[in-house]
């Protein structure tokens, strides 16, 4: 199956739903009012893309309307289409280009962060790169035990140490062991505790000072993961973590599983994070490179 393939048939849910409204509403409409509009923006609030998104998104399209004097209701699904490309077509990519590069991964439990990071890793080891893992995450019972698993799946080496350990001291001595193996990309897990903010934006400071001192030249990817399920309350978790960390990119996972895909939308545009990753099933090459383009053709049919 084909990287497109993948993410249509990954967005299901969200075009059957999506695509199906757009359709019975552009279909009831005999020419383009402010009523349509409202019908429009109430279908990408349904799909989670947010109110402030959905609204700015149906501004636009009702000015490109008057400006282009359009009056046929059925060009509007191919011109919301380009819209919601356009709003996502920021820069994406992952920024490993120096040797070593580290990426630092954030989320709180049950999101899929450690497979995110396994399948990351496996993903880069089969472009030929060499990677190591840090498990930093040193607070959550068995985080450890789980990524050494992914580290054996993948066959990558991992630095980790006792729970409850110091995960700066963690991320200090899987840069070290970079260095020293002349790895191409670190992977370090980090906790994510939003119920306690103060400790963790003390303790990404100082993961943040080691990895300036150890590594003040190498591209630094700091990914945090969302549950796409969650809706509304992955772009709160996105808030909350951007206030307490230089976030440079979402990895959003479990799109195949939701018809919330619309989150999408709401984290690129209120928030102005760029989603970089998106996991759309359970194997191995599932999780995707984010495409604006590929995104918005696969929300329609």
């Amino acid at each position: 199956m084909g990287l497109f393939s993948k993410i249509k048939s990954g967005l299901q849910k969200t075009r059957d739903q999506f695509s199906n409204a757009v359709n019975s509403v552009v279909s009831a409409f005999t020419r383009i009012d402010d009523e349509l509009f409202e019908e429009l923006e109430e279908i990408l609030v349904l799909a989670d893309t947010g109110v402030p998104t959905a609204q700015r998104i149906c501004e636009k399209l009702k000015k490109r309307v008057k400006d282009e004097r359009v009056t046929d209701p059925a060009l509007i699904k191919q011109m919301l289409k380009e819209e919601i490309a356009t709003t996502l077509d920021v820069d994406n990519s992952l920024k490993i280009s120096t040797k070593p590069s580290l990426i630092l991964v954030i989320g709180v439990n049950g999101v899929g962060k450690t497979t995110s990071i396994g399948k990351i890793a496996a993903r880069l080891k089969s472009e030929g790169k060499s990677v190591i893992l840090g498990a930093a995450d040193t607070f959550r019972a068995a985080a450890s035990e789980q990524l050494q698993i992914w580290a054996d799946r993948v066959g990558v080496p991992i630095v980790k140490h006792g729970e409850g350990s110091d995960p700066a001291a963690v991320v200090f001595d899987t840069i070290a062991s970079a260095k020293s193996r002349g790895s191409d990309v670190i992977i370090c897990d980090t906790a994510g505790r939003l119920h306690n903010k103060k400790n963790l934006m003390d303790e990404l400071a100082k993961i943040s000072r080691i990895i300036a001192r150890e590594l003040p030249d190498s591209d630094v990817e700091v990914l945090l993961v969302l549950d796409a399920t969650t809706g509304q309350n992955a772009v709160n978790q996105a808030r909350e973590f951007k206030n307490a960390a230089d976030i440079t990119g979402i990895v959003l996972t479990k799109l195949d599983g939701t018809a919330r895909g619309g989150v999408v939308l709401a984290i690129n545009d209120e928030l102005n994070i760029p989603v970089k990753l998106i996991g759309v099933g359970e194997q191995m090459d599932d999780l995707q490179d984010f495409s604006a383009q590929d995104f918005a053709d696969a929300m329609f049919d």
